[in-house]
């Protein structure tokens, strides 16, 4: 069918690019035909009324004179007759004579082809005729043609020249998928037929030894192509878990799952006699949560929590989620020196800030990198110990691991491993920083296939690359070739589970608009927006804070009738930057709150506590507004789940420019969060906007978060992730059993796409 489309599709372009040239054409001829015929006719007119034209003329008779000309104009295409006396003058003509004709000015409607002549009524044809009377000149005559019915003529022209190519398009299309179904259905009935031995062996002999590996490879080439042909579909999949499910079974034949992380998706501590559980605020957990529910594997990630290990079995395992196990979550141990060099240094004082580029300057120390190194040794050393098979897919997630894609690779050559990225990637200028750049490097091209969020960061990594590594690039394909092995580089826009759990927006939009206001002691009617965020220097925090102050400066009938609900959650809170940032954002709420005592409401909520999910989505069903300004993002899904939680169709999204989501979600305001200005103007818009123009945006966002969900994220890496496998396959066995299968399987799949 795809073949077919290749075909048909052009087929149709260049159908309609000949009749967007023959019209035209067709139009320009149809007029010249029409215009020589009716000149023929005014010259057949004039040479009929020649005759009594001069013994009307002789009786000097005007009366009588108009009465004739009437009788002409009579026929349908002739529009008006007239007479123009000898010298010039003023001529005897029927009413409908159009008054830009005048009997001086005869001269530019001579010739053999009359005039064409533009009026209200439509084109028109004049023509002059002189008349003669005993010899002497007597006058002219000036002959108007209506030109209308040629429009219509050339409209029925268009219409069935339109319907005569439609009509051949379809035919010639409706023989070639016929001709392409028909040749794609006995070519795998032969070769299937062949694989039975028919062909192979005459049906009256046994089968032959020596053709039975022949045939075995001949199965295994029919079933990759087929999985190939129903992998290229995958835009037009409707992505749920089951689909997912379908694609680990089908595309991965019920391949393992491995998923690392270093933050697990739920965290066991004390309090008190009892043990809660929480779920972290992490983008990367919101995600990836729903993804491991449908597959069924196993995530290996940081147990950094004060009950986590009272909880676990004898190999560090628990199943989750707590309420209806459906995957297995294995915990890893710290000690507080690798946590606190590999976590809170290496990872989150030197990569996270260089890598967002938000003016805090990245700090790298030896004592941290040595860290990072054995800890992300340690994780390598789990995903050894959790895998089943020689062959398993393994997820390794964002900037903690960056070295972890090369340690499994060497120690699992047949994994397929996929190593995503959640935060942006700088340019290379700001990535040589990093005094241990090519280690790094090295580690992730260990991965098969190495993900981000936008294509502008796979950009700057390709870049990265080129610029500090001997390594062969291929941007045309996104590929990188590096110490014998093939990364494809790919964007991955991530996203969220669609539809929400029933959990979280089950309880009604006007509930959550009661009880959040009824928890803030605020009124029914009063307006409120929220920020949902870790208490994190890249958010823009205090941007927005700064915003709301000055829509309060600029429009001071907000005052006391709009209230900004800042929800942060604490977040490393032993580096001295966040210690700092938490203080500088208490310090703003509280002075804006003391600016504006007068105001009945207070104008900022500041609430630095941990939410759970269900409580974070009653703030977005019960907010008017959702404020993201993140100050350098690599997708940020607070602004996806704001909209996802919206099934009244209302509240308005105002959003960063440099988030990945921005690029998703134009319509929502789109805005700088260092122009406060423009801010506080975005604040504004969204207080005052219609409930029509709120339904109209969210309802086009929904949809694009719908179709392009946290499914679709994984299952396209997935289905990548096979094809890489197939590919990788199909070379092996050409390349015969002497060569090394890990070169073979990913020079084979950085072909594809």
């Amino acid at each position: 069918m795809r073949l077919s489309l290749r075909f048909i599709i052009p087929l149709f372009l260049a159908l309609g690019a000949i009749a967007y040239a023959v019209v035209p054409l067709v139009d320009k001829l149809t007029l010249q035909w029409f215009e020589r015929d009716l000149d023929i006719r005014a010259t057949l007119i004039a040479n009929t009324v020649q005759e009594p034209l001069r013994d009307v003329i002789r009786a000097g008779d005007r009366t009588r004179l108009l009465q004739f000309f009437t009788r002409i104009t009579e026929d349908e295409r002739v529009f008006a007759v007239g007479l123009c006396p000898p010298g010039g003058g003023e001529p005897i003509a029927t009413p409908t004579l159009p008054s830009a004709i005048k009997c001086a000015e005869l001269a530019r409607y001579s010739g053999e082809a009359g005039h064409l002549l533009k009026s209200p009524d439509g084109p028109l044809l004049v023509s002059v005729r002189p008349v003669e009377v005993e010899g002497a000149p007597g006058g002219t005559l000036v002959l108007v043609h209506d030109m209308s019915f040629v429009a219509r003529r050339s409209e029925e022209t268009r219409k069935y020249l339109f319907y005569f190519f439609v009509g051949l398009g379809a035919t010639v299309a409706l023989i070639t998928v016929a001709i392409a179904q028909l040749s794609w259905r006995g070519w795998v009935h032969g070769l299937r037929a062949l694989l039975r031995g028919e062909g192979l062996v005459r049906s009256d002999k046994p089968e032959v030894p020596e053709l039975r590996p022949i045939a075995r490879d001949l199965r295994a080439l029919i079933s990759d192509i087929e999985a190939e042909h129903r992998s290229r579909d995958d835009e037009q999949l409707a992505w749920t878990p089951d689909t997912l499910r379908a694609i680990l079974h089908g595309e991965l034949r019920g391949q393992e799952v491995i998923v690392v992380s270093n933050r697990e998706p739920y965290i066991h501590v004390r309090e008190g006699e009892d043990i809660a559980i929480w779920r972290p605020a992490s983008g990367l957990v919101t995600a990836l949560e729903p993804i491991m529910r449908a597959c069924s594997g196993t995530w290996i990630a940081h147990g950094g929590g004060s009950a986590d290990r009272d909880v676990v079995d004898s190999h560090d395992r628990l199943g989750v989620p707590p309420e209806h196990p459906a995957y297995q979550l294995r915990r890893v141990w710290l000690s507080p020196e690798q946590e606190a060099g590999y976590y809170y240094g290496f990872a989150n004082e030197g990569l996270w800030p260089l890598c967002h580029i938000a003016h805090v300057r990245p700090t790298f120390r030896t004592a941290d990198w040595e860290q990072y190194v054995a800890v992300n040794h340690k994780f390598a050393a789990a995903v050894v110990d959790e895998a089943t098979s020689h062959d398993p897919i393994v997820l390794v997630h964002d900037y903690h691991f960056a070295l972890l894609p090369r340690m499994i690779q060497e120690t699992l050559p047949a994994a397929t491993i996929v190593s995503f990225w959640h935060i942006p990637w700088p340019n290379p200028e700001a990535f040589g920083i990093c005094p241990w750049r090519d280690e790094l490097l090295d580690g992730m091209l260990g991965a098969t296939i190495l993900g981000f969020h936008t294509q502008f960061h796979c950009n700057n990594f390709v870049d990265t690359v080129d610029r500090l590594l001997e390594a062969r690039v291929d941007r045309e394909m996104f590929t990188v070739s590096y110490r014998g092995k093939l990364t494809a580089v790919k964007r991955y826009p991530i996203s969220i589970e669609w539809p929400p759990s029933a959990e979280l927006v089950g309880k009604p939009v006007e509930e959550c608009r009661r009880d959040v206001r009824l928890r803030h002691d605020l009124p029914a009617d009063h307006a409120i927006g929220v920020g949902i965020d870790r208490l994190d220097y890249t958010k823009g925090i205090e941007e927005r804070l700064r915003a709301v102050e000055r829509l309060l400066e600029t429009h001071p009938e907000w005052a006391g009738k709009f209230t900004f609900i800042q929800i942060a959650a604490p977040t490393r809170g032993r580096i001295e930057q966040y210690q700092e940032y938490e203080g500088r954002v208490r310090a703003m709420a509280a002075r804006i709150n003391d600016r504006f005592a007068s105001a009945r409401f207070p104008p900022i909520e500041l609430k630095v506590e941990h939410h759970q999910p269900e409580d974070i989505y009653e703030y977005y069903r019960a907010a008017d507004l959702c404020m993201v300004t993140s100050l350098h993002d690599g997708m940020n899904l607070v602004a996806k789940e704001f909209v996802s939680s919206r099934d009244d169709e209302r509240g308005v999204l105002i959003l960063s420019r440099f988030t990945g989501a921005a690029r998703e979600l134009p319509e929502a305001l789109i805005v700088n969060p260092y122009d406060t200005d423009e801010c506080a103007a975005a604040l504004h818009l969204a207080l005052s906007m219609p409930a029509r123009e709120q339904r109209a945006r969210i309802r086009l966002m929904r949809g694009l978060v719908q179709d392009f969900n946290v499914y679709r994220w994984a299952g396209r890496m997935l289905i990548d992730a096979a094809a890489m496998r197939r590919h990788g396959r199909l070379l092996e066995r050409a390349a015969g059993p002497d060569r090394q299968r890990r070169p073979v399987l990913h020079s084979g799949a950085g072909r594809r796409r």
